[in-house]
């Protein structure tokens, strides 16, 4: 039996984010080293930091990470890809080129016998009002639209900078540290929707750039994968056990 593998905010091509080539080569060695062990990859979310589609322009660059997804793909490894907050306007592009399936809203899924909930987790129990009201103002049709008549290199560069100033608003570019059971919005959301839900295993997350295990109940559990800006985490279920990890170059990969 093969592994499955989560991952989540890579924010390939920020502006905010120094080391950005050797980033994305990071994540394509980790790719290139489960190629061979994966039945299936789960991106949950924001892996570009602005990715935008025309109808005959995607953004420059990924070329590594592109060809790397392309590759296991190719090989019938399951790549599927979820939108998050800040790849929102993925078309078509991902799955005629690289042959990933999209996903749009979370995901209810049964892997090998599990029940599983996937979701990049922006909109998800978050009280903030400004950032509800942005999250509606990108998902709006008509202003895609109209973003769409924009030369590209005007609204790419507006996407780039825009996506920038947001990370550098934070201390260090880093999220706010886990804020305990009872406060951190996923894990409020999660433990309200276990209650209609209970047959389910794993909720996985991605989007606040933490790291978390919790048990929720005897048979649940939820996981936010931090990112691959600074942990280069990750997680990996076996069939049998869900492990969150840490990539470390050198070494083999489960």
């Amino acid at each position: 039996m093969k592994n499955v593998y989560f991952l989540s905010d890579a924010h390939l091509g920020s502006r905010a984010i120094a080391h950005g080539r050797t980033q994305e080569r990071r994540l394509v060695n980790f790719l290139d080293s489960i190629k061979h062990k994966a039945s299936a990859v789960y991106l949950l979310g924001d892996m570009f930091d602005f990715w935008y589609e025309f109808k005959l322009v995607v953004p420059k660059g990924y070329t590594r990470f592109l060809g790397k997804i392309s590759e296991l793909t190719d090989m019938g490894v399951e790549v599927h890809y979820f939108i998050g907050n800040h790849d929102i306007w993925c078309g078509d592009y991902l799955t005629k080129e690289c042959g990933v399936i999209i996903h749009r809203e979370p995901l209810t899924t049964e892997i090998h016998g599990k029940e599983f909930y996937l979701a990049h987790g922006d909109g998800l129990g978050d009280p903030d009002k400004k950032f509800k009201i942005l999250r509606r103002m990108f998902h709006s049709q008509t202003l895609q639209t109209l973003f769409s008549a924009i030369h590209p290199r005007w609204s790419v560069e507006l996407g780039l900078n825009w996506a920038k100033h947001s990370r550098e608003k934070r201390t260090d570019g880093k999220e706010p540290e886990y804020m305990g059971e009872n406060k951190e919005f996923l894990v409020l959301y999660t433990k309200e929707y276990l209650k209609n839900h209970p047959n389910i295993n794993f909720f996985i997350y991605g989007h606040r750039h933490i790291e978390l295990d919790l048990m929720l109940s005897v048979t649940s559990r939820v996981l936010i994968l931090g990112d691959w800006i600074n942990y280069f985490s990750y997680a990996v279920f076996d069939g049998e056990n869900l492990f969150l990890e840490e990539y470390i170059e050198g070494e083999t990969q489960v």
